[in-house]
């Protein structure tokens, strides 16, 4: 079996997501949005899909590098596609992603599944056939009766936990909020979810990503009154030496890096310094699948956990494949919006959740994703 054929389409779809001049996502008015599928295609006709936006895959990527590495190759070669792939980001200046990288990968991967009839997360590992899903909400805004004052956040933690959700991760407010970043505010707000849900409930907080050694250690302390589970990219990533010091100076677990670049090889770095308590990976951002369950890997060969970042077909596959990830991350959610309402572009969710706040894994090849093949034909802008 060899590759015949890569090719991309973008799409529109009905969307009431915007996103602020900081590129964090916010509820809005109904427009639409942009997604690009990428397909692999063999020569015996079997295909592997992947979404991703369209600047990810640009037609420029595909000929300049992906077709090269891909086309005539073995499907099934997965680790020399990718590492012929990540030979030439030194040379793309910028172009090759990681996020592109991540793309292909996870197509190849679906590619898989789909002709050997199986779920690609019992591909993968097969620890388990679901997951408990933690509810990780939007970041705060100033909109009124959404995330705009800590008791807002206190009441929608109460309707995720009706929902069905046993955990709960805070994004609290970051520019362009007037007031952010605030260190009484992001306290103020986990105090008042405490207070709301009780002591039961796991709680974590990914806030401002740019706070100082000092602040960060100010909000550390108080989470830790509060219990809770974890404390996630208060501070730059790039500096590891920061990070270290913090870990060293509290007892509540700091999870990372999340959005550094370096892939596995920068994980490991931030293992061996003391840097992290539990390491954090997800597939768009650490340039596939591949390479997250090499996270995972070296995690628990440290005896750490390896909480795997953002929502998705997989990284939900991911979650499910290994034993040191105890949640899937599930959002991004708002009081405003339905997270369980199905993207036009798919016939069911990748990721639904029943009453008692697990993810069940799809049985369909591949990454389980039910795409609707129909709409995005009719709804396609370009093919390249």
């Amino acid at each position: 079996m060899k590759i015949a054929s890569v090719r991309g389409t973008e799409f529109t779809f009905p969307t009431r997501r915007s996103v602020d001049t900081a590129g964090h996502s916010h509820p809005g008015p109904e427009g639409l949005g942009k997604m690009a599928l990428l397909t692999i295609t063999t020569d015996e006709g079997h295909n592997g899909y992947a979404f991703a936006p369209p600047e990810v895959i640009r037609p420029h990527v595909l000929e300049a590098f992906v077709r090269k590495v891909l086309v005539g190759q073995n499907p099934f070669q997965r680790e020399q596609l990718w590492h012929g792939l990540e030979h030439w980001q030194r040379g793309s200046a910028g172009q090759l992603t990681d996020r592109a990288l991540a793309a292909v990968d996870q197509a190849l991967w679906d590619l898989a599944g789909r002709a050997l009839g199986q779920p690609v997360y019992r591909l993968i590992g097969g620890y388990r056939d679901k997951v408990p899903a933690y509810g990780s909400t939007m970041c705060g805004d100033e909109l009124p009766g959404g995330l705009s004052t800590p008791e807002e956040y206190a009441a929608f933690a109460v309707q995720l936990v009706e929902r069905g959700y046993k955990a709960i991760k805070l994004h609290t407010w970051m520019p362009p909020v007037s007031f952010a970043p605030s260190v009484s505010m992001d306290i103020k707000a986990c105090a008042a979810v405490r207070e709301a849900v009780g002591p039961n409930i796991p709680l974590m907080l990914d806030g401002y990503h740019n706070y100082s050694r000092i602040d960060a250690l100010t909000i550390g302390r108080a989470l830790e009154k509060l219990n809770f589970t974890w404390f996630e990219e208060m501070m730059n990533e790039q500096s590891m030496a920061s990070y270290a010091w913090l870990a060293d100076q509290l007892d509540i677990p700091i999870v990372g890096p999340e959005s550094l670049s370096g892939k596995h090889h920068s994980r490991a770095d931030w293992v061996k310094a003391g840097a992290c308590d539990i390491l954090r990976a997800g597939v768009p951002g650490v340039g596939g699948i591949s390479p997250t369950l090499k996270v995972a890997h070296l995690a628990e060969s440290f005896g750490m956990q390896c909480e795997v970042h953002g929502n998705g077909a997989a990284n939900l596959a991911v979650c499910a494949a290994i034993k040191n990830c105890r949640w899937y991350e599930r959002g991004l959610l708002h009081p405003f919006l339905d997270y369980d309402e199905v993207p036009a572009y798919l016939n069911t969710l990748a990721d639904p959740m029943d009453a008692d706040g697990y993810v069940h894994l799809s049985q369909l090849p591949g990454l389980g994703e039910d795409i609707n093949f129909a709409y995005i034909e009719a709804h396609t802008r370009n093919t390249y």
